[in-house]
């Protein structure tokens, strides 16, 4: 977008510049922001970092991890009652995220309170 603010005809003002290149960063910050998506298990927890959220969580604080077929990301199930997307997940990559979300449901059944599945 610089260069495209420099390089552009020159009837575009310096105000219609500047904001080609404002509107660059912003598309630029906002990839950025979608780009950053992971779900991190540690031994302490669980941290979803979604696009403009970080959580943590203790193990025992999620109960389950689901994703239906379709959706774009998993749910992870709270022990409060409530539930977060993990948008680190894709649901886009389906090999992927099903080998992601099982390696998940299998941490949780190690060191959470996850029940078995059959």
């Amino acid at each position: 977008m610089i260069v495209l603010a420099v390089v552009v005809a020159p009837q575009f003002q310096l105000f219609d510049r500047v904001l080609m290149v404002l509107f660059g960063l912003f598309v630029a910050w906002i990839l950025h922001m979608l780009a950053r998506c992971r779900v991190v298990a540690a031994e302490t927890g669980l941290t979803v970092v979604n696009a403009f959220r970080t959580r943590r969580f203790a193990w025992a604080e999620v109960l389950d991890a689901q994703m239906n077929a379709g959706d774009p990301w998993p749910t992870l199930d709270l022990a409060d009652g409530t539930s977060v997307g993990a948008m680190g997940i894709q649901g886009s990559e389906r090999e992927l995220a099903a080998r992601q979300l099982a390696e998940l449901r299998a941490t949780l059944r190690e060191r959470g309170e996850a029940p078995e599945r059959h």
